[in-house]
């Protein structure tokens, strides 16, 4: 209490002071505004926003007085929108298709902070808030929260270089409306419920009764743009044979149809930017040059304004862990689908793009410094590290949860790590469990598992790992800090940024 209002006496004469020991202020936060001086700070209670002055934005923070000093504000979802209606850069905003932006989803809300000093100052934009609607249910979150957590980190950091907020993997028009109205930038559509796997298994006669099966008005829009015809795509030629646009329709109709359905039905009634990215990459096969092709013609035959699109690659793009598959053969494929990006100005798309360093300085070759990077999970790896540094025991008791509870996490991620490399937990130093997280196996599977560590609940109904985690990783907030600026910078660095 005594410090904090010292505190207030600081921020009162413009003078911010870090040099509390109870207290730690967020000096880059100190803002002024028509006579209202704000700053963020921490006690043992956490995080708040401590406000002076009058005017009305002192009036619509809410909070408690104290002492006549100023006012003490929670950082609560409803302060978060007075913040976006007085300061711009606390707002979530689209980038559009000439500059390059990386999604930096945050499972614990509290990674911002680094990642925004990583990428401070560097020819490339953060969407900061990026959860799928799996993670959210994994981790009892709400798209919501992730936008409050970006926003206050934004404020408390300094940060006016500008945000992003992705409405990620959205494949639901209730999940899509929602995520427009509360604000966020980006929208990436999941199309994989619509577009049909198996085609390429079927014989050639199947095919051709399958696609004769479709309204004659279908088959006659798609063979007068398509049947028998070579384009050229900066040099990247796509021709359709009768068997080629068969299958690509069979594969991409009824997945284009729902593309256009979501843009003229939510996007373009935006009367604000919203950058729009198509997801055809959660399917079975790789995507071909043609059928990219195919689908990003038939969106702007249909006026679809996309901003990015993200495409199959061949090989693996497995979570947590480096490319895997022949290298050669990717930058063939991925200089193709670049072209075809460049061709129709919008840019090539990479998900589950952390930690791919092998390909990175492939990607930043043809891409050139347009593109759209998600990166996800990462940064929880980075927690983990943290943890495992500072509290031994807690780290232990998550490995064995991890290993123990491997098999259901399979329900929503594809990984194959080889749980036998692992070195037995018992045969590890404490000073050594960190390197678990620079091993493949080990980070697969607390990456996969990290829902279940954080919701996981004793006979009580007390969480047994999630309040001791965060009060370390609050114990040790700058060595996070440091941690994800040293390895978000590793893939900033040979992505060319």
């Amino acid at each position: 209490m005594e410090q904090l209002l010292a505190v207030f006496e600081e921020i009162k004469n413009g003078k911010p002071n870090t040099d509390f020991t109870d207290v730690k202020v967020y000096e880059k936060s100190f803002t002024e505004h028509d006579g209202v001086r704000l700053i963020i700070v921490k006690d043992a209670d956490g995080k708040k926003l401590l406000a002076t002055g009058s005017g009305s934005l002192f009036d619509e923070l809410a909070g408690e007085m104290m002492e006549g000093k100023g006012k003490v504000c929670p950082l609560s979802h409803e302060n978060r929108l007075v913040l976006n209606r007085y300061f711009d850069y606390t707002v979530p905003q689209a980038f559009g298709k000439e500059i390059a932006t990386m999604g930096l989803g945050d499972r614990l809300g509290l990674a911002s902070p680094g990642h925004i000093e990583t990428i401070r100052n560097r020819n490339i934009k953060p969407i900061l808030a990026q959860q799928s609607i799996r993670e959210l249910n994994l981790t009892d979150r709400s798209m919501t929260d992730i936008v409050d957590a970006a926003s206050f980190a934004v404020f408390q950091e300094g940060y006016k270089g500008g945000f992003g907020a992705d409405g990620d993997h959205l494949k639901e028009e209730e999940d899509i409306q929602h995520a427009l109205a509360i604000g966020m930038s980006m929208l990436t559509l999941d199309c994989s419920d619509y577009i049909v796997n198996g085609i390429s298994n079927l014989t050639v006669d199947e095919i051709r009764e399958k696609y004769q099966a479709l309204p004659e008005e279908t088959r006659q829009h798609f063979e007068n743009n398509y049947l028998d015809k070579t384009f050229d795509a900066n040099g990247v030629a796509i021709s359709f044979d009768e068997e080629e646009l068969m299958k690509n329709v069979l594969v991409y109709e009824k997945a284009i149809d729902y593309m256009v359905h979501v843009y003229n039905s939510y996007i373009r009634k935006e009367t604000r930017a919203i950058d729009f990215e198509v997801s055809i990459d959660e399917t079975e096969t790789i995507t071909s040059p043609a059928e990219h092709f195919f689908v990003a013609k038939e969106l702007l035959d249909h006026q679809v304004d996309v901003t990015s699109l993200a495409p199959r690659f061949c090989g693996e793009f497995q979570k947590g862990i480096d490319y895997i598959g022949d290298v050669k053969q990717f930058e063939i494929e991925l200089s193709e689908h670049a072209k075809i990006a460049d061709y129709f100005g919008y840019k090539l798309s990479i998900h589950s793009g952390s930690d791919k360093f092998t390909v990175f300085p492939i990607i930043a070759k043809h891409t050139g410094d347009v593109l759209h990077v998600k990166t996800a999970g990462t940064n929880w790896l980075e927690a983990i590290r943290v943890i495992a540094k500072t509290n031994p025991e807690l780290y232990r008791d998550m490995h064995v949860f991890a290993l123990e509870n491997f098999n259901e996490a399979l329900k929503y991620y594809h990984v194959t790590p080889d749980l036998d490399s692992i070195k037995p937990l018992d045969a590890v130093l404490d000073e050594a469990l960190s390197d678990y997280m620079n091993d493949d196996a080990a980070r697969q599977v607390f990456h996969v598992t990290y829902g279940l560590i954080l919701t996981a609940k004793d006979e009580k109904g007390s969480y047994l790992f999630k309040d001791k985690f965060f009060a370390e990783l609050d114990k040790h907030e700058e060595a996070y800090r440091t941690g994800l600026e040293k390895h978000i910078g590793k893939h900033l660095e040979l992505l060319g940024f």
